[in-house]
């Protein structure tokens, strides 16, 4: 796919015309461009949407593994996958118990 200028990503973005696209393929075109043509959220949203599950921001960091998951020529992560990616200087895990009162 051709890769956007700066100029074109800013125009698409303030222009809002990754509305007109459904979230799959809002989520394949930004996937596939270098700069961020739309704004963060609206991606995120569009990702998960088309992969029917929670996509984590650090999950961004290698968009190369979304972009295979959503083609379909690589599995969805683990929920342990999604968190050995974080940085073990970097990680802190609280569980909340939701039945005490």
């Amino acid at each position: 796919m051709k890769q956007f200028t700066e100029k074109q990503a800013i125009e698409f973005a303030e222009l809002k015309r990754w509305e007109k696209l459904p979230p799959r393929e809002r989520a394949i075109f930004q996937l596939t461009q270098r700069r961020l043509c739309m704004p963060f959220e609206v991606f995120q949203e569009a990702i998960e949407e088309a992969l029917g599950r929670s996509v984590w921001t650090h999950e961004f960091a290698d968009w190369g593994k979304l972009r295979d998951e959503l083609l379909g020529k690589g599995k969805k992560p683990s929920m342990k996958d999604i968190i050995n990616m974080i940085p073990k200087d970097k990680l802190v895990i609280v569980g909340i118990d939701g039945d005490r009162k």
